[in-house]
């Protein structure tokens, strides 16, 4: 089973792990590793209750080491998926096959890409080099208690490795046609201003706090954060939400709430933007509250991202794109172990009712992660 990309992959969609994943999907992930001669720890953390941002997770990592001097080459994923919705041709949970395609919810992002690591690395030799899996089930979530414990985890056990693969789905139009050496940051910031509730009749009486949000608001809007880097686009900030919960035509609010989220590069950092927004919304009145989801990264083009593009034209004859758009992923932790670089399948349909990857994808992206771990161990 292990050496089939596709065998492997229908086995992770046919285990049920929305998030935060637990128990059926690791249990495969570790009877598809044991007999290639990893050793595999799986541990759990988080203890809060179901729903909760502290509902367990579980998370997995398997090495299989090679000499002490050996290189350390990891792959890394994650093994829970969105909610499936409503829609699906087939069970979103039942591995189908129709035409050239296979469908299920993960088939994508990321069981797919699984399925191919565990079958890239069934043929490379036990002695050729340290080999590891970084797998966690709180991906899609919050991402409190999956990969940022993986890594105090390795941390603990002296295991870093000195590349990285995470295998999100990064390609665009055709299998290989992107790959993701850096990613912006992101920061989501509530932001509150205080009133007095009041009759919409006597405003002497009461305190507006809608048009100091307004001014916070319009100053926000207008506010240019750069013009972009020689790898990163402009960071961008939006409001996503804007709040009175005033049911009442002739009541003056009491409190009016809002909410931004900035993507940016690596000119700025988490810190640096709260307090900018912070300064502003202090100058009418108003308090911030910054969440911090991931700083900025980039792992310079250079020998890591060579291979990975060597790999993906042998196999392929697609020229491969360096790129840092798009969302955050949990290489925004892992580039704090060692240099790190996303590369996976098409991603047109994740997240999507019917998510679906080409079969003859799963084999290729098989081949090329194959071939990019044999060069990051220097077999080739």
């Amino acid at each position: 089973m292990s050496a089939d990309p596709l065998a492997n992959t229908k086995h992770l969609i046919a285990c049920e792990s929305v998030t935060p994943a637990r128990g059926a999907v690791f249990d495969m992930m570790e009877e598809m590793l044991t007999p290639l001669g990893f050793a595999v720890h799986r541990f759990t953390r988080g203890d809060g209750e179901s729903g909760s941002e502290e509902e367990p997770v579980e998370n997995l990592f398997a090495i299989r080491k090679g000499a002490a001097a050996s290189r350390h080459f990891a792959f890394a994923g994650h093994l829970d998926v969105v909610p499936p919705g409503k829609g699906w041709t087939s069970e979103a949970f039942t591995p189908e096959e129709r035409g050239e395609l296979l469908y299920g919810r993960g088939a994508v992002d990321m069981k797919g890409a699984i399925g191919c690591m565990v079958a890239a690395v069934a043929d490379i030799p036990a002695d050729a080099g340290t080999l590891s899996f970084i797998i966690t089930g709180d991906e899609e979530g919050p991402a409190l208690h999956g990969t940022r414990a993986l890594i105090d985890h390795m941390r603990e056990v002296g295991e870093i490795p000195d590349l990285c693969l995470v295998g999100e789905p990064t390609s665009v139009n055709r299998l290989g046609d992107m790959m993701k050496i850096g990613r912006r940051g992101s920061v989501n910031i509530w932001l509150e201003v205080e009133g007095t509730q009041g009759h919409v009749a006597y405003p002497h009486l009461a305190d507006n706090p809608m048009p100091k949000m307004v001014a916070i608001l319009a100053e926000l809007d207008a506010l240019e954060l750069d013009q972009g880097t020689e790898w990163f686009q402009p960071s961008n900030l939006e409001i996503t939400e804007f709040n009175v919960s005033n049911k009442a035509h002739n009541v003056i609010p009491g409190a009016a709430t809002a909410r931004i989220s900035i993507r940016f590069n690596d000119q700025h950092t988490g810190a640096s933007l709260s307090e900018t927004i912070s300064a502003i919304a202090g100058r009418h009145g108003g308090k911030a509250r910054p969440v911090i989801s991931g700083e900025p990264f980039l792992t310079p083009p250079g020998a890591f991202s060579q291979m990975i593009a060597r790999a993906i034209a042998d196999e392929t004859g697609v020229e491969t794109e360096a790129s840092t758009t798009g969302g955050t992923s949990d290489a925004r932790f892992l580039k704090d172990l060692c240099p790190v670089i996303e590369f996976g399948l098409v991603n047109a349909t994740m997240h999507k009712t019917d998510e679906a990857v080409a079969i003859a994808d799963l084999y290729a992206l098989s081949r090329i992660y194959n071939r990019v771990a044999r060069a990051a161990l220097a077999l080739d």
